[in-house]
């Protein structure tokens, strides 16, 4: 499925955490932080109050509550706001 965001709307698929400390211990997926980087899939036109800055393969950080969270085609994405992405990472 193709999604187009919209406006100043980015799609970013988000990582996976590791189920596992590093001492072997597994970690439920009701104790795990929520993700808070992801990868940006697609990015909307942006508006002229509000300009995309980043692209897309770009990894980002984003506000920990932001975005809509969608199912495409099986896999976690979350719809943001531009101004939810706090910083691109290098």
């Amino acid at each position: 499925m193709k999604v187009k965001p919209l406006n100043d709307r980015v799609l970013v698929k988000l990582e996976k955490n590791e189920a596992k400390t590093a001492g072997g211990i597994i970690i439920p997926d009701t104790a795990q932080e929520k993700t808070q980087t992801g990868l940006v899939v697609e990015v909307g036109p942006g508006t002229e109050k509000d300009p995309i800055t980043v692209k897309t393969g770009q990894k980002v950080m984003y506000d920990k509550y932001a975005g809509t969270q969608v199912k495409i085609d099986g896999e976690d994405h979350l719809i943001l706001k531009m101004s939810d992405i706090i910083a691109a990472i290098e």
